[in-house]
């Protein structure tokens, strides 16, 4: 048993079992592998999900916008539960709302109770964090780190997993026979963290504060409908750079109401030390570059010839093509905790952000074949893998162990808005590619599309590289 200091006050944590760290790790991995996967089961559904309930696809693309909300919302929530005693009892309960928004998306109910049951399964979102905090908590040092890594990348490549999986089973079965897939590893998840989570150290405490929790759900619920809703920017600019001006106005109070908050949400003055301000800056830049990418390959992939480009795949063909991603996103995975030894975090992120922006030069120079667009994912697969593996490191190196799961979600939730500014943005420059009369946008779209990612993927670089100059002259004064 060990002791540690949180508030004046000795932590306990107890270690477990060389048997119980061994069952423990592939637990947080699954759960974190599936939380990922099911709430990415509408991006592969949208157009099965407005022919089987007959919603336009604006509507149908809610699907996926809603488990995005919803998690980005309630992440920041379960991070502070999560740091305090009751940390397995909210692991239990967010995931048995899961499994029961699982099941409302299986039944034959209208469409409105589907976007209920997404909108529970997004919940889940929020638990990468707090396996993180388990394994912090229950693991030796070493162990832990590499651990926490790999736990981040799956939480990327859960994607990848569940698109193509989810595509064939719209094919054969239809949207409910995808839609049973969450509920079967859901319910195998809650299984698995019923067994196998353990129980938080002692002497912790965790009070939510309920007006920060509202005001910041109500800043990222604008931020996210505004990244979501690109008709609205092109239609209604007025409405939405009003919206956006609201929506700062409520993250300049919520960061007010944390300041003078004694249990704030979120420590936002430990958010604002160098080192994980900066992370969370190279994390909203890099997830908007990492997003649009794959944004764009999967569209570009999924195009039909008509446009002159393209390659017409189908919605299981083109979720193939998210396969080298999470392959090469897992060999990142695995090979950053052996690289950290030998170099700085920072200075991985930095070249993993390079990575991304090579598979931005190969995309915008070669996509006349369908190999190409493997070779660009599986590029882009590597640079996201390294860059989520390590970032975890930068964050943590500053933070509390009793913190863990509440830094971690507050990044997570920066990646989230960076992820759907990142399709919008996306959206945005195809959209105004795309000819009068014209269905689909020009190829040259795509070239300064990713032109853009490059830009993105150069301030990751430039930020990370500030943050390992940093690191550098404190170590060596």
């Amino acid at each position: 048993m060990t002791g540690q200091p949180v508030d004046g006050v000795v932590v306990k944590a107890f270690p477990l079992a060389r048997s119980e760290a061994r069952l423990l790790v592939p637990a947080l991995m699954f759960i974190a592998l599936v939380v990922a996967a099911v709430a990415s089961l509408g991006t592969p559904l949208i157009t099965s999900v407005a022919t089987s309930f007959h919603v336009s696809l604006g509507s149908a693309q809610w699907t996926l916008t809603v488990a995005l909300l919803s998690g980005a919302v309630s992440t920041p929530v379960l991070g502070r539960l999560g740091a305090g005693p009751h940390r397995r009892a909210t692991i239990l309960a967010t995931l048995a709302v899961v499994v029961a928004g699982s099941a409302l998306t299986v039944l034959p109910l209208p469409f409105a109770w589907l976007l209920a049951g997404r909108a529970a399964q997004g919940v889940g979102l929020g638990l990468t964090a707090l396996m993180m905090g388990v394994a912090r908590d229950h693991l030796p040092e070493e162990r832990s780190a590499a651990v926490i890594a790999l736990i981040s990348v799956v939480s990327i490549i859960g994607a990848g997993v569940g698109y193509p999986l989810a595509a064939l089973l719209a094919e054969l079965g239809g949207v409910r026979a995808a839609y049973g897939l969450g509920l079967v590893v859901t319910a195998a998840a809650l299984l698995t963290a019923w067994r196998s989570i353990p129980e938080a150290p002692e002497g912790r405490s965790a009070h939510v504060d309920v007006a920060g929790a509202i005001v910041l759900a109500a800043a990222l619920l604008l931020v996210l409908f505004l990244a979501g809703e690109r008709n609205l920017w092109s239609r209604h600019l007025a409405v939405a750079a009003g919206l956006a001006v609201v929506a700062v106005v409520l993250l300049c109070v919520w960061a007010v109401i944390e300041l003078r908050s004694t249990t704030p949400l979120v420590d936002v003055r430990a958010v604002r030390h160098p080192a994980v301000a900066g992370a969370n800056l190279a994390m909203f830049v890099g997830g908007i570059g990492m997003y649009l990418l794959l944004t764009l390959i999967t569209r570009y992939a999924q195009t039909p010839h008509g446009a002159g480009y393209g390659f017409g795949l189908t919605t299981f063909f083109a979720g193939l093509v998210l396969i080298p991603f999470s392959v090469l996103g897992f060999v990142a995975g695995k090979l950053t905790p052996r690289v950290r030894t030998r170099i700085a975090d920072p200075l991985l992120l930095a070249g993993s952000a390079v990575v991304v922006a090579g598979g931005f030069a190969l995309f915008a120079a070669a996509r006349s074949d369908v190999a190409e667009l493997f070779a660009a994912m599986g590029v882009l697969g590597f640079g996201v893998g390294g860059f989520s593996a390590a970032m975890p490191g930068v964050i943590l190196a500053v933070t509390p162990k009793s913190e863990t799961s509440s830094a971690m979600s507050f990044n997570y939730v920066v990646r989230s808005v960076g992820y759907s500014l990142g399709s919008a943005i996306g959206g945005l420059i195809l959209a105004a590619g795309t000819g009068p009369g014209h269905l689909f946008p020009d190829d040259s779209a795509y070239t300064t599309a990713a032109l853009v990612g490059i830009g993105a993927m150069a301030i990751t670089t430039l930020t990370s590289l500030a943050l390992a100059r940093r690191r550098s002259s404190e170590t060596n004064p």
